[in-house]
């Protein structure tokens, strides 16, 4: 692909870390960073970002990030290192390498806790976000289904194959996707090794985290860091079909916060395309307006 650059750059504690750069050249706008889900990558953007920076009118620099231990950047030797909170300080490290001091986040399901903190720590570098399908409290049953989805550990021999088994799990709360969805969607979760097999593109160390929670006791809660974080510009992305992100938790967000802007991703659950027919028109007004 010749649309974007991939950019190698150090975290604080030398880990090399990638992110993909899709610059159109010329343009005065804020940057837009766009941080994935717990276990995914930068390619999950990818048809986001291209119709954000290849727009006719206004095209925008978006960076797509890979959290250490997925994609392109390099797995941690200590999985203790997989924690919120060092994601948080890798990408306000990429961020400073990159030249970015301000800028629009979009954060995908554990991005968008990856703002929560961020809000907390650096807040002058978030100019607005949205959070796709994200808030500062996540429900028991969606985190334990994707601890199941994550230890299941899966290995199609095809991408079709993939696309076929993604399908026929997250179907029924994605009836708004079509086949080449599945397809992008496989193309994003899963790489290839040296002998061609297909293994999803993280550290398996990542499941284990999930192992470890403990779902007798209630989740943590972000609403202290919400707060924060909703001083800025935000708009709120919801799946009607999720699971992690409740309709109450959004009610919540909405009366603390009368301002924040909203959406429904409908017939998506968690965490939906952005890119999708029925959802880009909606987060790209908020994102013009920043």
């Amino acid at each position: 692909m010749t649309n974007f650059t991939s950019r190698f750059l150090s975290a604080p504690d030398g880990l090399r870390l990638h992110a993909r750069d899709y610059a159109p050249g010329e343009s005065t706008r804020l940057p837009i960073v766009c941080l994935p889900g717990l276990s995914r990558n930068a390619r999950d953007f990818h048809q986001f970002a291209l119709l954000l920076s290849q727009d006719a009118l206004s095209p925008r620099r978006v960076i797509a990030f890979d959290y250490r231990g997925r994609g392109l950047s390099a797995r941690d030797e200590n999985p203790a290192n997989y924690t919120i909170a060092t994601e948080c300080r890798d990408v306000i490290a990429v961020c400073a390498a990159l030249g970015i001091s301000r800028t629009v986040f979009v954060g995908t399901s554990r991005g968008g806790l990856i703002l929560h903190i961020m809000a907390a720590v650096q807040p002058d570098l978030i100019a607005a976000a949205v959070l796709n399908d994200i808030g500062p409290e996540i429900a028991a049953e969606g985190l334990k289904e994707i601890r199941d989805y994550l230890s299941s550990r899966a290995f199609p021999a095809t991408i079709e194959a993939a696309a076929d088994a993604l399908e026929r799990l997250h179907g029924p709360s994605f009836p708004a996707l079509v086949r080449t969805d599945w397809q992008d969607m496989a193309d994003a979760i899963y790489t290839r090794t040296g002998d061609g097999h297909l293994i999803p593109d993280h550290d398996p160390a990542l499941a284990d985290q999930l192992q470890a929670v403990d779902f007798s006791k209630p989740l943590p809660t972000l609403w202290p860091q919400f707060d924060l974080l909703a001083q800025k510009p935000l708009l709120v992305v919801r799946g009607d079909h999720s699971r992690l992100f409740s309709a109450g938790t959004l009610e919540r967000m909405k009366t603390r916060v009368p301002g924040i802007e909203t959406t429904a991703a409908e017939g998506q659950g968690h965490a939906p395309l952005l890119h999708h027919t029925s959802l880009f028109p909606q987060v790209k007004a908020f994102l013009d307006r920043q």
